[in-house]
């Protein structure tokens, strides 16, 4: 027996070092592989389907009845409005650090199935008559609904002002305290961007100071949110503030259009970075307000890795920002162009929405 079992430690020491190293990484990989399947059941046992906004009755359609020869409408506009499989609508938000209004509006549509993103600015100054609430440009609906209605009351009031003009009910919200672009530029190292425009713009009472050259350049975070924020130049003749002039020929268009791209670019930086993602949820939940769940955002994960965000669509709602309501400067919508941007982008539905499904105040 005692010679048997010497055998068989003989036979185990006769290994060789590299049978030892592939023995030792094959248990490695169990047990890696292992880990690995227990976080993906984890995962998918944690992430939840965001739930849908219910879609309006569809417009100047006849009444259902009993009697199916009172109407000749088909089948498909009996049953109304219909979803497009797996696409959810967002309002995104920024707040403006010295007003408290929305400086940043915007609507995004994910349709999950065909990895298509269409991402929409509603400019800050868009015309709205919100009955009951005295105000008339979009900007100020955050700010008048945390006035009357707290501590939601904001959000909600806003939600509510930019579904009437896109013409759909927006599924969930998303806002944003700027601070998050600082942090999470730094967090990726910086971010390169083609700053559009010529920048330079003092503001002593905000202790702002944004100076940039137009072109490509290597921004940190700081940099980052200093480009988005410049609305105007104060170089002008004159002492501040009556040396102020627009920075963008095209107004606060041009700007929300950089503010598109530096999201984009954003975007692309951080998914390029996915070991970071501690870093990023720990950001998301400092910075980030939104009736979306962490089931919910778990779930989003897994087909927002497969988007590419170079496909990625992106607008502005066209108008005129030189219009006046009610005795204040506004930017009137272009109710033509504005709604084909919308079908183009963001529209949700399998049929086109319609003018008489959206509300877009004109000027005096």
């Amino acid at each position: 027996m005692a010679a048997r079992r010497r055998k068989k430690r003989k036979r185990r020491s006769r290994l060789s070092p590299l049978q030892r190293l592939a023995r030792g990484l094959y248990s490695t990989l169990v047990v890696i592989s292992a880990i690995i399947v227990g976080l993906w059941l984890g995962y998918k046992a944690a992430s939840r389907q965001p739930d849908m906004a219910e879609p309006p009755p569809a417009p100047n359609l006849p009444t259902m009845t009993d009697d199916p020869s009172t109407t000749d409408v088909d089948e498909s506009q009996q049953q109304g409005l219909q979803r497009k499989d797996a696409t959810w609508t967002f309002l995104l938000a920024a707040e403006d650090q010295v007003s408290g209004s929305t400086d940043t509006i915007m609507v995004c549509t994910y349709d999950t199935v065909n990895q298509k993103i269409g991402l929409v600015s509603v400019p800050r100054d868009t015309a709205v008559d919100r009955e009951g609430w005295k105000y008339y440009k979009l900007n100020a609906a955050y700010s008048n609904g945390n006035f009357y209605d707290p501590p939601d009351g904001g959000i909600e009031q806003l939600k509510t002002a930019v579904s009437e003009i896109v013409g759909f009910p927006i599924d969930h919200y998303v806002l944003i305290d700027t601070s998050i672009f600082v942090e999470i530029v730094n967090a990726v190292g910086g971010v390169d961007f083609n700053v559009p425009v010529y920048m330079n713009y003092d503001a002593p009472d905000q202790d702002l100071h944004i100076h940039y050259s137009p072109g490509m350049q290597h921004l940190t975070g700081k940099q980052a949110l200093e480009v988005v924020r410049c609305r105007n130049n104060s170089d002008g003749p004159g002492e501040y503030p009556d040396n102020v002039y627009p920075a963008y020929p095209d107004l606060d268009i041009g700007r929300t259009r950089t503010q598109q791209e530096m999201v984009k670019t954003i975007a692309k930086k951080v998914l390029s970075n996915p070991q970071k993602v501690g870093s990023y949820v720990e950001l998301f939940s400092k910075y980030v307000q939104t009736d979306l769940t962490l089931g919910n955002l778990l779930w989003f994960v897994e087909p927002a890795l497969k988007f590419d965000f170079d496909d990625l669509t992106t607008g502005t709602l066209p108008g005129d920002g030189g219009a006046t309501y009610h005795g204040h400067s506004v930017y009137e919508l272009d109710a033509e162009g504005s709604l084909a941007l919308i079908n183009q982008c963001i529209n949700p539905y399998t049929t086109d929405i319609t003018q008489d499904m959206v509300r877009m105040v004109q000027g005096d």
